[in-house]
C-alpha cells in the first residue's frame, strides 16, 4: 500500500494520519532509517498523545502491508502489470519488471481511491497542516533504529508539494514514477510507460476488492464507483 491507501481511512487523526505515512516517507528522507516492529509497539497505548498516535499509525502501515502483499489480489495485479512491463523491455532482460509491477499496483491504488473518493485528498492534506513536523520528528526518532534530522524538513516539503494529486494522471505520475527510478537508480521510464498506466489503472478499477479484502480494510469508507 501506498500513502493515501494507508491514511485515507484517519483524516480526523492528523498525527496517527502522519504515522501511517513514516514508513513509506523515510524511505525517502533516508534509507537507513528503518521503523521495526518492536520498536514501535512499547510505544502504542490507548492515550492520545503525539508519542502514541504516531507510534499507532506506524503500527497501521506495517499491519496494512503485512496483509496487503499477501493477498491474491496484489499477487495477481501486481503480476499482470509485470508482464506489461516485460512487454515494454523484451529486448533488456535486466529490467526490473518485478519491482515496476510492485511499486505502479501501490501507486495505481492511491490514484483510484483518489478518483473514487473526491474531495478526500483535501482533508488528507489538510491534516498535515495540523501537526508540529518538530513533535513528529522527535517521536520518530524514539522508534526509529537511527536519528535523523532530516524529516520534520520532509514533512513541511511532502505538505506543500502535495504530490499524491498526481497520481490521478497518467503523464504526470510517469514522471512522479521516474523520480522514484532516479532515486533507487534505475533508468528512466519511456514515454510508452504511460499507456501501461493506463490499462493498469483499468485492472487495478477491477479488481478493488480483492486488493482491499473487506475483512481487511474499512471498505464502508470508501465510496464505489460502478465499473
Amino acid at each position: 500500500m501506498n500513502y493515501f491507501a494507508h491514511g485515507m481511512r484517519f483524516v480526523d487523526r492528523p498525527y496517527y494520519l502522519v504515522g501511517t505515512a513514516l514508513p513509506d516517507l523515510l524511505a525517502v528522507v533516508d534509507r537507513r532509517v528503518r521503523l521495526r516492529m518492536k520498536n514501535v509497539i512499547p510505544f502504542t497505548g490507548d492515550d492520545s498523545t503525539i508519542q502514541t498516535e504516531v507510534a499507532s499509525g506506524i503500527q497501521q502501515h506495517l499491519e496494512d502491508d503485512h496483509w496487503f502483499h499477501s493477498t491474491q489480489g496484489f499477487l495477481e495485479t501486481s503480476t499482470d502489470l509485470s508482464l506489461l512491463f516485460r512487454k515494454l523491455f523484451a529486448d533488456d532482460e535486466y529490467a526490473r519488471v518485478g519491482f515496476l509491477g510492485h511499486i505502479v499496483t501501490e501507486l495505481l491504488l492511491d490514484g483510484v481511491l483518489m478518483d473514487q473518493n473526491p474531495g478526500l485528498i483535501d482533508q488528507y492534506y489538510a491534516a498535515f497542516e495540523q501537526i508540529d513536523p518538530v513533535e513528529i520528528e522527535q517521536a520518530t526518532n524514539k522508534m526509529a533504529t537511527k536519528n535523523t534530522d532530516q524529516l520534520k524538513l520532509w514533512l513541511v516539503h511532502f505538505s506543500k508539494e502535495g504530490f499524491l494529486r498526481d497520481y490521478l494522471d497518467s503523464q504526470r505520475l510517469l514522471v512522479r514514477l521516474n523520480q522514484v527510478m532516479k532515486r533507487v537508480k534505475l533508468q528512466a521510464l519511456p514515454a510508452e510507460t504511460i499507456s501501461i498506466l493506463k490499462t493498469g489503472r483499468r485492472i487495478v478499477e477491477k479488481r478493488l476488492d480483492d486488493l482491499l479484502p473487506p475483512e481487511h480494510f474499512e471498505s464502508q469508507l470508501i465510496e464505489r464507483k460502478q465499473l
